[in-house]
Formats: structure tokens, sequence, C-alpha cells
């Protein structure tokens, strides 16, 4: 929060919501207001929106925590995080204190940001007609908590042909046409979007539908693939927008702007440590879908 303050928010006040599925403690509350002068709210998630169904098999559910488990996982054993992947999937942005808003700048624990950002990239969103703008961090999903999703997506596109843009992302997600995924997609603990393209038809149906399966807990999947393959084959591809101007770091993997022309201010990051060309990166893959160079 002291980062996103210090590097924007100072100059543009924009309020803060934090959500929660228990109660802030006055603590944590008081210590939050202190950190900015922009309104603050504190709102709690219903549990309906955020624990396990009860349509879940736990049986099969916890068979599948195991398997992960025992292959290593990054949250294998985790019900809280499938929770989180589940709620952020579908509910966030229909939570009360969000219903007045149009747009999003998600901002998570253990981030940090690196450049000053002198310029307001919510006007930049509604200027350049962006719908999916957020995304600094594009890379591969861990195979082993996807293993069924691209053949639930491609389920629905079959059913909902209508919803695929004609001039959308499928290159990005896909190297062969759609036949399989290719595990790409935009890292969502920093993502800005538009939440009437997550309100709308389109994407309920998606989520209602991926629901349906019971991946959140039969597997592991994701909000940042969910969202990416959805902002992927909805929309125009041109409204999907890479922040190369925002230096911006979660656990150990980082983006720093490589360009010094997209520079806004000063960065204090290392552009050596970047992940954007390095193996593990689908940025190249992104830049050549837009190209069209496939």
């Amino acid at each position: 929060m002291e980062s996103v303050e210090t590097r924007f928010n100072q100059r543009f006040g924009y309020p803060w919501i934090f959500l929660n599925e228990e109660q802030f403690t006055d603590e944590f509350k008081k210590s939050v207001k202190l950190k900015t002068n922009a309104s603050v709210q504190f709102g709690v998630i219903p549990p309906r929106h955020w624990y396990q169904p009860d349509w879940i098999d736990e049986a099969k559910a916890e068979q599948a925590r195991n398997n992960l488990k025992a292959w290593g996982v990054l949250y294998a054993g985790s019900v809280s995080y499938r929770n989180m992947c589940r709620f952020n999937s579908g509910f966030f942005f229909h939570h009360p204190l969000l219903k007045p808003y149009r747009y999003y700048w998600r901002i998570e624990p253990d981030v940090d940001y690196f450049c000053q950002l002198r310029y307001d990239p919510f006007d930049f969103f509604k200027e350049n007609n962006k719908t999916y703008v957020g995304f600094t961090i594009a890379l591969e999903e861990l195979e082993k908590t996807v293993t069924t999703l691209w053949q639930a997506v491609k389920e629905f596109m079959e059913q909902y042909p209508e919803y695929i843009h004609p001039n959308n992302a499928l290159a990005f997600l896909s190297d062969n046409g759609g036949e399989t995924y290719n595990l790409c997609h935009f890292w969502s603990n920093f993502e800005i979007a538009d939440m009437d393209f997550w309100r709308g038809e389109a994407y309920t149906k998606f989520f209602e539908f991926l629901d349906s399966k019971g991946g959140f807990y039969y597997e592991r999947w994701g909000d940042a693939p969910i969202h990416s393959i959805a902002a992927a084959l909805f929309l125009d591809k041109n409204q999907l927008h890479f922040f190369n101007d925002i230096g911006y770091q979660h656990s150990n993997i980082m983006h720093c702007p490589q360009q010094p022309a997209f520079l806004t201010g000063s960065c204090t990051c290392n552009r050596v440590h970047s992940i954007d060309y390095t193996r593990f990166s689908c940025l190249p893959r992104y830049n050549k879908m837009l190209k069209g160079k496939w």
C-alpha cells in the first residue's frame, strides 16, 4: 500500500477497498488509514462467495489436493487459496462496495512498485477503448493445476460461439489454433480492468460454466488463467494492454521497463532481473500475437 501511495495514489487520491472473509480488526483498520489520505472502506465477503460449495465432492477434492502436494505444487493443500481463486474469478465485482465502480486496480500483499506513475491509467482506459488493460507480467501456468481447464474452455466455445470475438487473442493462448492450451496467462496479482466486462453476459456464462466443472477444487484453477482466457477470447485483442511503464514485483518475479522511451518517471528496478524476455515469460508470444506474426 505504501508503494502504491508513493508511486501513484498520493497524486490521484483514489479510494481503497479492502475485502476479507472475516471482519477486519480495529487495529488493522487504524493502521491502514494512517497510510493514505484517500477514503478507505472495509467489507466482508458473503460466505456463499468464499467458501467451498456444498456440491463439491470433498473426498475427490481432498484426493486432488494430496496429489498436488505429492508433486510439490505451491498452495497444493490450501482450500483457502482455492476459495480466493474462485472468489476473484466470479464474485468480487459483485460485492456491494464495488458496485458503484466500473474500473479497478487490484493490489495484493507482497507486491512492490518501482516507477513513478504520473498519468492516470483509468483515463488511459477510457481514452483508448481498453477493457482488460492491466497486466505487467505474462507467464505460463503450472500445468498440473489446470489439467482439464482447456477442455472445458473448448466445450464452452463450441456451445457459445457467438461470444468469441472475431479479432480475438487466441494466438496468445494456443500455438495450434485452439487445439491445446500453451498455459500462457496474465498474472492477475497486478490487474487493472473494466468490471462491466466481468459483469457482462459472456463472462458470467463463462464463469458459471467453468464453476460447474468443479475445477477450482478438483484441480487448482486460478483466477489468472480464467480472466486471461476470457479476455483473450471475448475481447478485441487491441483492448488488451501491457503496462510496460509500471515496474512491478510479486514474490521473486519482477517486470522492469525495458525501453526508456516508455518510462513516465524514475524507476528503481534493475532491468537485468526482469522476467520479460526469459524463457518463463509469455510476453514475446503476446507481442507476436498483436503483430499477427504467427
